[in-house]
């Protein structure tokens, strides 16, 4: 066994501040093995490499749970534009023209900037396949190249109304998503199904993607009720709210996670807490494209684990999660006139250790047995400031108040990424290269 001790200043492990503590890494696996103080780490393993944070304090790195890469190839078009008037000029417009380079370019964009911004995981919910396998391929090694941990939602879409490139029949989707499964069922890539959503996936496609779930034993995801437009389809073929519909198919269990779900009912909600499925929300996505408010309270009331997530960059139009984690409290927090539904710990949970149950993957936390995924920030940086020697403000400044200017270090798996906001495992100009050459082939008539 290889190990790394990475010596800091302090650990903020369940919502405290540990001065003087370290972290002993099997670089071999990725997991932390141990926390103690520096000297008797050094002790219990003597042959370790040291890795000397200096005064900067580690926290777990923030999960994006939910997005699109290939959208921040799309950042600023058809902005402030109605959703379908913004799909239509920016995805269906754009997106068919894609090359597999573009694709690699796309996601190692969307990888490099998040990761920048504090993000260790992201949850790919990737849909263009106009070159079948190829295309989630493309996106697996993009995330190798940045270092960052990658779960894609190998999205099944068979509406054919949307770009070819979308669309498979369910044959083909199953098939496909099936065979990314079972090539990456470990390690720093994982594959999960995700049928699209109730108006993008016929009910067999679900179907087939929450069995997938079942027999594989993973998540799944699926949009749900983003837009009104939706429950309004849904109610009119078929007599049924969203989520009272999919559960008449039988795919609502601990299996799956909604992404959205802003016009949910309360009786919705419930059922999701009685069935052990999950939320994925978006604050600021939703806010940019004007979907509504999700009801977050209420999923918190019924128990329903709430991860966050970005969406995708030309709908939000930022790709930070811990922006989330401050949109997810302060939007609600003027939505109920309630100062206290939401607070800087949940909002904290939501975007480390909830993403982690979300993805069902031991991330998330600073433990034992955990990956070793962690970002270090600067409390030098006046974002950051004022903090009293206790400490107590630096939860509260970290979600409410940290620029991307106070991460000093962000490390995966093991391995540092980020250094100084810049990149470790590839060249800056590399990545501002290849979105110019796609830039130019999109622009073309």
């Amino acid at each position: 066994m290889t190990v790394k001790i990475i010596k800091t200043a302090a650990i903020f492990n369940d919502n405290t501040l540990e001065n003087k503590k370290a972290v002993a890494v099997n670089i071999d696996t990725g997991d932390i093995e141990k926390i103690g103080l520096f000297e008797e780490l050094q002790q219990e393993y003597p042959d370790a490499d040291i890795e000397d944070w200096g005064e900067l304090i580690i926290v777990p790195g923030s999960v994006n749970a939910h997005n699109h890469s290939f959208q921040s190839l799309l950042r600023g078009i058809a902005a402030d534009r109605p959703f379908l008037e913004w799909r239509d000029n920016s995805l269906y417009k754009f997106s068919p023209r894609m090359r597999l380079d573009d694709i690699y370019a796309g996601a190692l964009f969307a990888f490099t900037e998040m990761m920048k911004c504090g993000a260790t995981t992201v949850s790919d919910f990737f849909y263009l396949h106009q070159f079948g396998s190829q295309s989630d391929e493309a996106v697996i090694q993009a995330a190798r190249d940045a270092g960052i941990r990658l779960v894609i939602a190998s999205t099944m879409y068979d509406w054919n109304g949307a770009p070819s490139g979308y669309v498979e029949d369910v044959k083909t989707a199953k098939e496909r998503t099936e065979g990314l499964m079972k090539k990456y069922s470990g390690g720093m890539v994982k594959v999960i199904p995700a049928p699209h959503s109730l108006h993008a996936a016929s009910p067999e496609m679900i179907m087939a993607g929450h069995k997938l779930a079942q027999e594989y034993g993973t998540p799944y995801h699926i949009h749900v009720a983003e837009e009104m437009f939706e429950v309004e389809q849904v109610k009119r073929e078929h007599g049924m709210t969203p989520l009272a519909y999919l559960d008449s198919l039988g795919v609502v269990d601990e299996h799956m996670s909604i992404i959205h779900g802003v016009w949910l009912n309360n009786t919705e909600i419930k059922t999701m807490g009685q069935k052990g499925a999950h939320l994925i929300y978006c604050p600021s996505s939703n806010m940019f494209l004007a979907d509504g408010i999700t009801d977050i309270p209420a999923y918190m009331k019924n128990g329903v684990p709430i991860a966050l997530g970005s969406d995708g960059a030309c709908g939000n139009n930022r790709i930070s999660v811990f922006e989330e984690m401050r949109m997810v409290s302060i939007l609600q927090k003027a939505k109920t006139c309630n100062a206290l539904c939401v607070n800087y710990e949940d909002a904290f949970k939501m975007g480390t250790q909830n993403g982690g149950t979300v993805l069902d993957m031991p991330i998330g936390k600073i433990s034992p047995g955990y990956k070793a995924d962690f970002v270090g920030i600067s409390v030098k940086d006046f974002s950051m400031q004022p903090l009293t020697e206790k400490g107590g403000q630096f939860l509260p400044n970290l979600v409410y108040s940290m620029q991307p200017t106070a991460i000093g270090r962000v490390a995966v798996n093991g391995r540092t990424t980020v250094i100084n906001n810049q990149l470790v495992n590839i060249a800056e100009s590399k990545v501002l290269e290849l979105i110019s050459i796609t830039m130019h082939h999109l622009e073309q008539d």
